[in-house]
């Protein structure tokens, strides 16, 4: 099966958040297993400067409303069948962000990934690519579906082709000014409600929901909860009519990356057999944070400082968490109401609460390997990766019910003595107190504590079983349009 995967963004290129992780990981994921697969991707300034890539001599170019844009095609490698291509346009791509500068997201962004979008089929015209799938991801790359249903329908070079589209986060949609429409290339009969139109606005997201054969996301569950208006962002009735047709699967992660008996990012290494170097580890944290120490629980979130990401609920709780004797280290970065709010909490309690605003990869994985618990309150989670790395590393996760969170952690059984983690449903700062609470009764007992901590490590969620039921779904899609 030859496997084209859009992307905006993908490890090891370029990286601005999960979905990099996603699309890097199952690419190499299939590699692993000798698969025929490829990505694409628009190639952004940041990749120029860190990868050395190929020129194919293939350009193109594209009325995009009154102007021409034309693009190339490079290649991580001058081979048939190279592990990504890349879409090559300065005055698009060629900027430090891949979608924004700190002032907000760029104002040609409608132009940027209708281009992207369209770009992808012609590059499989042009190097001749006959793909039985093209999994794109995102509203990034939601008009790609629609261009192979309507400017490239004739083209028997597709005749064959299927369209697997991801929803990685269906609160960002790629909402435009309805006079963006001309970028698409597509005529006024297409800003409708039924097809691009979207409370007067152009919707990228809509394209690939409308047009792809089959639709995924990143969980069962949230599969299930963007069919309801709470979670649906205004595109619930449009997915009702293609519930036969949406189908969740949980992410995984790079267990090579993410290995606590190798990580070089940690002081001490450990193991299911060994989980000294867990303490060390938990000590390294504490004195890197500027913490107290001493026995008290520590409380770990690595994490987008954003309403989704329930930081409201984790403010509202600091007072009785560090009343009842936790350390809490954060680091991320994000909205500007969050850094500063998190950051004058710490201040207050020094010694107690620390906050670390930016991206540091190094502390990062620290927080992973040497907190007791990892905080996850989230609004809404598609799927959430923190809470699988968390597991990995034997930090025991604290999760609000929802989406992703729901499908990979086991609620703790204090009569039993089963799970891998906490949960708590109603989103309030008191159900996320409790939670904790019931977390500290098992920190407490240390047989307890080191059966959670072996239960989790054993958890798999290895990109081997997602890769599989995406092989299956690519194998569906192919069939619907092979008939």
């Amino acid at each position: 099966m030859r496997i084209l995967i859009a992307t905006p963004e993908a490890v090891p290129y370029v990286k601005t958040g999960g979905l990099a992780d996603v699309t890097g990981a199952l690419l190499k994921e299939f590699r692993k297993r000798n698969d025929d697969v490829s990505l694409v991707l628009p190639l952004y300034k940041a990749i120029k400067k860190k990868f050395r890539l190929f020129r194919t001599g293939k350009s193109f170019t594209f009325w995009m409303g009154d102007s021409p844009v034309s693009g190339e095609i490079w290649t991580s490698h001058p081979s048939s069948s190279p592990e990504a291509y890349f879409v090559a346009c300065d005055g698009l791509y060629g900027r430090q962000e891949l979608y924004g500068s700190p002032a907000g997201d760029y104002a040609d962004n409608a132009l940027r990934f209708a281009f992207f979008s369209r770009a992808v089929p012609e590059l499989c015209c042009l190097m001749n690519i006959k793909p039985d799938i093209i999994h794109c991801n995102d509203w990034q790359t939601g008009m790609a579906p629609l261009y192979l249903r309507t400017l490239y329908r004739n083209k028997v070079h597709f005749r064959k082709t299927a369209t697997l589209f991801t929803i990685h986060n269906l609160g960002y949609q790629g909402l435009f000014h309805e006079s963006h429409m001309k970028y698409t290339g597509l005529g006024r009969d297409y800003f409708t409600p039924e097809t691009l139109e979207f409370h007067g606005m152009v919707n990228f997201m809509k394209a690939g929901l409308i047009s792809a054969d089959l639709l995924s996301t990143v969980s069962l569950t949230y599969a299930r909860e963007i069919l309801e208006p709470e979670n649906g962002f205004g595109l619930d009735g449009v997915l009702r009519k293609r519930r036969d047709d949406l189908f969740g699967i949980v992410n995984g992660i790079d267990y090579e990356e993410w290995d606590p008996a190798r990580d070089t990012f940690i002081p001490a290494n450990f193991s299911l057999d060994d989980l000294r170097g867990k303490e060390e580890c938990r000590r390294r944290l504490i004195k890197e944070a500027g913490l107290n120490g001493g026995a008290r629980p520590v409380i770990g979130v690595v994490s987008r400082l954003s309403s989704q990401k329930g930081l409201d609920l984790i403010a509202g709780s600091i007072e009785d968490l560090v009343s009842m004797g936790a350390q809490v280290v954060i680091v991320g970065s994000g909205d500007d109401y969050y850094q500063k709010l998190l950051t004058d909490i710490s201040a207050k309690h020094k010694g107690r609460v620390s906050v670390r605003v930016g991206f540091e990869e190094s502390l990062a994985h620290l927080i992973y390997a040497g907190s007791d618990l990892f905080l996850m309150p989230s609004r809404y989670e598609p799927c959430g990766l923190g809470q699988l790395i968390a597991l990995r590393y034997g930090t025991i996760p604290v999760v609000r019910k929802t989406g992703g969170l729901a499908d990979t952690i086991e609620d703790y059984d204090h009569l039993l003595s089963e799970g891998t983690g906490f949960y708590f449903s109603d989103y309030s700062p008191a159900a996320l107190r409790d939670a904790v609470k019931r977390a500290f009764c098992v920190l407490v007992d240390d047989r307890k504590r080191k059966d959670m901590i072996r239960r989790a490590m054993k958890t798999d969620f290895s990109w081997k079983r997602s890769a599989d039921q995406y092989v299956r779904l690519y194998g569906r899609a192919a069939k619907k349009v092979r008939g």
